[in-house]
């Protein structure tokens, strides 16, 4: 198993409440927005923490980007920040030889800034799984070997596990997600790369409280399972998304019962690096 920490480098609250879950509590891996405002102190808290495997989550709509916006004019919006009209933005991707252009180097960008960081490349996610779009897809897969990119989640969440947990729960996937998401996945394993079998975090994104987590690891599937959360030492914060109870995701993973069953049941868990190719 393994569990992530998304958005690694928003803010300060975002760091200290990955490293404190990390220290008390089962989150093993963490995610970096290398252009987050607080992304300086994120690294210096994963150089401090050897055990947490670091990833980059890349950052392609909806937040600040590497490059400056005159050489990416079609993927920012007029205050020079990355489009968050995702629809719109997913469709100028794909329609357009030079929006095209501007995202590789943008894509590009961010890998070298997570390079420079020093730190190992566990994994590699997208912000809002804006990968799964089939443009952004190949671009990260192409570039990313270039970076060493060994891992990439493909957000596959099982229905079935997550009624078994709360019968009223229903999969956050749509139907325009899951021939994407099929994609990705056979496009990663083409290349060698680890992903996870089963990703949880979609349907209660932001919301992944004490229960919910207790209940995924009681009903974990066989295979190579990721949990993804957002927690942080307070819900209000520059950044922070409307609705998510980051604090209480930041209890749930140091639960005294929550780590005391995965302590019990001998259930391995690490990052993507821990487990090689899945």
């Amino acid at each position: 198993m393994i569990v992530t920490a998304d958005d690694f480098g928003l803010a300060p609250e975002v760091n200290e409440g990955v490293e404190l879950a990390h220290i008390n509590g089962i989150l093993t891996a963490a995610s970096l927005m290398v252009r987050g405002a607080a992304a300086a102190d994120a690294v210096a808290r994963a150089r401090r923490l050897p055990a947490l495997r670091v990833g980059l989550h890349l950052v392609l709509v909806d937040g600040p980007p590497v490059l400056p916006s005159e050489r990416i004019p079609d993927l920012v919006d007029g205050e020079g920040r990355l489009r968050g009209d995702l629809a719109m933005a997913g469709i100028g991707i794909f329609a357009r030889p030079s929006v095209r252009r501007q995202l590789a180097a943008e894509i590009e960008a961010q890998f070298a800034a997570f390079r420079a960081t020093g730190l190992p490349l566990d994994h590699v996610n997208a912000h809002h799984h804006f990968h799964l779009h089939p443009t952004v897809c190949g671009q990260v897969l192409d570039i990313g070997k270039r970076y060493g990119m060994t891992a990439v989640r493909v957000p596959r969440e099982p229905a079935d596990v997550l009624a078994r947990i709360d019968p009223r729960a229903s999969s956050h996937r749509s139907w325009l997600e899951i021939p994407w998401s099929a994609l990705l996945g056979k496009r990663a394993h083409r290349r060698g790369l680890s992903t996870p079998d089963h990703v949880f975090g979609l349907a209660w994104s932001g919301a992944m409280t004490e229960q919910r987590i207790a209940g995924v690891l009681q009903n974990l599937p066989e295979g190579l399972n990721e949990i993804y959360c957002h927690p942080a030492t307070a819900n209000t914060f520059a950044g922070a998304a409307r609705g998510y109870c980051y604090s209480e995701e930041l209890a749930a993973l140091t639960a005294p019962r929550v780590r005391e069953f995965l302590r019990a049941e001998g259930i391995p868990s690490g990052g993507f690096a821990d487990f090689g190719r899945a």
